[in-house]
């Protein structure tokens, strides 16, 4: 099978002259491309790389977030004849993963990344985990040695298949051209299908290189495939009545609102639920923007560093409708305390979660947007005066959160310069509609709590693994998959540090992120940690770090330094203004805390408020 490109350096030719010192498979090669240079060739066989941008494109990618290596070069040799694929050159392979993973979050789309074999595919790891924790749809491809050399610890080998076994919902090592179509293809469905999640493809060097004629799968072809992977989408009836009778009877329901939502693209059928029901509705981390925050009863966000008055509403509960979440143990504290008067109905499509960390009083497996759809016509409506004692009670608790001492650090009203109010300015310099991308740590804490975000896909995180480095780049693929929409970036100075070469990317491929840096001179969470739980015992958070303005500038990227609240606005405003990426300098108080906290073991009746709380 031959197909017709502009530029490829393979092609049939009918003579060649070897010159001194070379093989003939050497001259064959030279003079392959230098008729096709010389455009008296334009045909040429199709190989795996072939296949490989072809099956990309067959599943709707235009992005490809990768570093070449020796292994994979066959697939960069033939990618130039793939316009439509846009690679973006990362400086490390960490960047390429997570680029891919705030691509997927940003658009729902599967995210992609390359990198060739042994440390290039390890380097992948982090990233891989990262999405796997928090069920981002990715397909990680990597290169490895020719098949003949798999087991002969070759240069650069490694089982990176079996590295990648625990943190994947499946792995594939192809060892063939003619298998690559089908393995394509499967993969991206297992990717987006069910609970989303990362696939890794290892692909021998020869498999890239081979001829084939193999051609790709329809989605029958696919589906008959995988007889096994068949989740359930759809709610048992019996379970949805269940539902409906158990809100009937609550009175003080409430609504914890996940990742799940954003997944399955549920936001409507969650306003309509708690519109018909009159029942507040509560985010985890990864759940922000599956309500807008202005709307009546959007009441907050939840867990070890959530609002007080939304912890303590979970904690009087007697009805928690989890949608899409998994109770993990940020958001529960001690499980034996947790929502001690509450009955739990918990709907997730994935049913190893169900009862895996809290006990269930109904459970229902399905896709969440689903399962909601089918459950609307069985609520009986509530007007507004039914719940009108339990309104006024919740309400009464989120004055008396926002307006205590701990909200926020009020530091900036004393001339100081503190991150909830920068995190506040640029959500509303940007009116509310920007993707903010948090790293981990305080940062990531305070991006959750004060941006106030009005849409689904406007807040990424690393949740479940915590990957500091993560923001900067997953920031690089929102923004690329979210042209229409500003992105910035919130990092800390320890995360920033991790994946700071990727400046380098955003100015090579002029990807106009937004950095915000809140630079307090210290690992922020770990100086947090000790100052409260180990007798203020600081080893090792310190961290000091580079001029960021030079830096800035030695990359080419226009940057701004605040210091003091009045300098603020102006700042994010000159970053706005930039077409191309920004860095805006925030050095904020060094002893600001995330409050109220959960200390590790307790529960949300816990909550270290101030430093009063812990003396």
């Amino acid at each position: 099978m031959t197909i017709t490109k502009g530029a490829s350096p393979r092609g049939s030719v009918h003579s060649h002259v070897p010159d001194a010192g070379t093989t003939a498979a050497d001259a064959i090669e030279k003079a392959r491309r230098d008729m096709l240079h010389q455009g008296r060739i334009t045909k040429r066989t199709r190989i795996g790389a072939d296949v490989v941008c072809e099956a990309l494109l067959r599943q709707g990618v235009d992005v490809l977030f990768g570093y070449p290596g020796g292994v994979v070069l066959p697939l960069y040799d033939v990618l130039g004849d793939y316009p439509e694929i846009r690679h973006i050159l990362v400086r490390h392979e960490q960047g390429a993963a997570h680029a891919a993973d705030g691509y997927a979050r940003a658009t729902g789309k599967v995210g992609v990344c390359l990198g060739t074999s042994g440390p290039g595919a390890t380097n992948l790891v982090t990233g891989i985990a990262t999405a796997q924790l928090d069920s981002v749809p990715m397909v990680a491809i990597t290169g490895n040695v020719p098949g003949a050399l798999i087991g002969k610890d070759a240069f650069q080998e490694i089982d990176i298949t079996g590295i990648t076994l625990p943190m994947t919902k499946h792995n594939y090592l192809v060892r063939t051209a003619d298998e690559l179509p089908a393995v394509f293809a499967e993969a991206f469905h297992i990717a987006r299908s069910g609970r989303p999640g990362p696939v890794h493809i290892d692909i021998t060097k020869d498999a890239l290189q081979a001829e084939t004629r193999a051609t790709h799968p329809d989605h029958d072809a696919v589906l008959a495939a995988l007889p096994g992977f068949r989740p359930t989408l759809d709610g048992h009836p019996r379970q949805l009545k269940l539902v409906a009778q158990e809100i009937a009877r609550a009175k003080r329901p409430l609504i914890l609102a996940g990742h799940g939502i954003l997944i399955a693209e549920a936001w409507d059928e969650l306003r309509e639920l708690a519109e018909k029901a009159q029942i507040p509705v509560t985010w985890t981390l990864l759940g922000i923007g599956a309500m807008d925050e202005t709307h009546p009863l959007a009441y907050g966000y939840m867990g070890m560093h959530g609002w007080k008055h939304v912890n303590r509403a979970i904690q009087s509960a007697d009805l928690l409708i989890a949608l899409g979440m998994r109770f993990d143990d940020r958001v529960t504290g001690n499980v034996r305390t947790y929502a001690p008067h509450a009955r739990i109905v918990h709907v997730d499509i994935d049913p190893a979660e169900i009862g895996k960390n809290v006990a269930v009083d109904v459970p229902v497996v399905g896709d969440v947007k689903r399962v909601l759809a089918a459950l609307l016509p069985l609520v009986a409506p509530v007007d507004h005066e039914t719940r009108a004692a339990y309104a006024e009670q919740l309400a009464e608790w989120r004055r008396e959160s926002e307006g205590s001492s701990w909200h926020g650090s009020g530091m900036w009203r004393n001339g100081l310069l503190s991150a909830d109010y920068v995190i506040e300015r640029i959500g509303a310099a940007n009116d509310h509609d920007a993707t903010m991308v948090a790293d981990v740590g305080q940062n990531q804490m305070w991006t959750a709590r004060y941006a106030g975000y009005r849409r689904p896909h406007s807040h990424l995180s690393s949740g479940g693994l915590g990957t500091m480095g993560y923001g900067m780049p997953a920031a690089m693929g929102a923004a690329l998959g979210r042209p229409d929409k500003k992105t910035w970036a919130v990092v800390g100075d320890g995360g920033f540090q991790m994946t700071v070469q990727e400046l380098a990317t955003l100015v090579q491929d002029d990807i106009p992120v937004k950095i915000a840096l809140l630079d307090n001179h210290k690992l922020g969470m770990i100086r947090q940690w000790q100052e409260l739980v180990y007798a203020g015992n600081y080893h090792s958070s310190e961290m000091v770090g580079p001029d960021y303005l030079k830096l800035a500038d030695a990359y080419g990227i226009p940057a701004w330094k605040a210091t003091r609240p009045e300098e603020v606005d102006a700042a994010i405003h000159a970053a706005n203004a930039v077409d191309g990426p920004a860095l805006v300098w925030f050095e904020i108080a060094s002893e600001q805390n995330v409050f109220p906290m959960m200390p590790a073991g307790k529960g949300l009746s816990d909550l270290i408020e101030d430093l009063e709380d812990q003396e």
